[in-house]
């Protein structure tokens, strides 16, 4: 059984034994089942897009990482709304980040380990077929934390991922994974 080192509402410190008997310590989220991944894809008649969102995320600008990172729509399954499912927490977040609704959703992969060696977080990774780019609700920027949204064409991706590379600014992995997905549905290979 795992032992708590440190705890608050939305984060534990845990100290549990590895396979050689020393203690591994390790981030948990306490207030969380699962994280959602949204790959949002755009199509509204001019080619498909992506939509990524830059976001401020304090632990890599305190540990001087980046400026920014380069996400895309996220969440906590059951933080807010207790007893949710993972479908409902993709369509809510969806719309809090972005102000759109998804014509189809489809779950790409579950139980996708961040940093299996820092933290106990899973995610889900879905992706968001969109038709109507035009926000119904203005986005959150959840406290200053999701600072833009930018829309790129979907063979356009590489590029923008690397100028923002070179720009001094971080790709999160969870983006990687959901642009993996995407690529894997276009080419028919998943």
């Amino acid at each position: 059984m795992p032992e708590i080192l440190y705890d608050t509402k939305f984060l534990q410190l845990k100290s549990a034994k590895s396979p050689s008997g020393k203690d591994w310590v390790y981030a948990h989220r306490p207030n969380a089942d699962n994280v959602v991944i949204i790959v949002p894809v755009i199509s509204s008649g001019d080619g498909e897009k992506i939509l990524f969102i830059k976001e401020l995320r304090p632990p890599l600008y305190a540990e001087n990482r980046s400026r920014y990172n380069i996400g895309l729509p996220a969440g906590l399954v059951g933080d807010e709304r207790k007893g949710e499912s993972t479908l409902d927490a993709i369509k809510a977040e969806l719309l809090e980040e972005t102000g759109l609704f998804a014509d189809k959703i489809e779950i790409a992969a579950q139980n996708i380990s961040s940093s299996a060696g820092c933290t106990s977080e899973t995610s889900t990774i879905a992706i968001a077929y969109i038709s109507d780019p035009n926000p119904i609700q203005a986005p959150v920027s959840d406290g200053g934390v999701l600072v833009d949204r930018i829309l790129v064409e979907l063979d356009k991706v590489p590029e923008f991922l690397k100028k923002e590379q070179d720009n001094g600014n971080s790709i999160s992995g969870q983006t990687l994974a959901g642009l993996y997905f995407v690529h894997l549905k276009k080419t028919e290979n998943y």
